[in-house]
């Protein structure tokens, strides 16, 4: 089976959502995991929009970079231009990547409610999904 770690800044929301669709939505063929560069903490909004699709991504944890084996990725994905220019080197046997997608709690900044918020928490999440519904064929696997 391949790996894809799904890296962001913090790995909160944007990776741990993909990971989560990437498990639900490829776990035949791909095995993923999800880091930061930093550790911020699992978004609790990102999880109460995942659980509506359900998609339980609450055990996750917000892992860095130098919790993993770096070599064991087959696909190294970054959802953030941020953990682009602030990506390690990989070996050459892994595909790097970027697809950067708008960062949730950025957008929701400007929210009045937490139902307003999860509006694009929800948003994202569902490009996430439909980016993930197509990625074997990008991954050429």
């Amino acid at each position: 089976m391949k790996t894809i770690l799904f890296l962001c800044t913090g790995n909160s929301c944007r990776s741990q959502m993909a990971h989560g669709l990437a498990n639900t939505l490829l776990n035949q063929h791909y095995i993923s995991y999800s880091a930061g560069i930093e550790s911020h903490g699992l978004n609790q909004l990102a999880v109460k929009v995942m659980a509506e699709i359900n998609i339980d991504i609450s055990h996750y944890q917000s892992e860095t970079l130098d919790q993993f084996d770096l070599t064991q990725f087959d696909h190294v994905i970054a959802v953030c231009e941020h953990a682009a220019a602030n990506c390690p080197t990989f070996s050459d046997t892994t595909q790097v990547f970027v697809h950067p997608f708008d960062d949730p709690p950025k957008l929701a900044q400007q929210a009045n409610s937490e139902h307003e918020s999860l509006s694009y928490y929800r948003q994202v999440r569902d490009d996430i999904k439909d980016w993930i519904e197509t990625l074997p064929t990008q991954l050429n696997t």
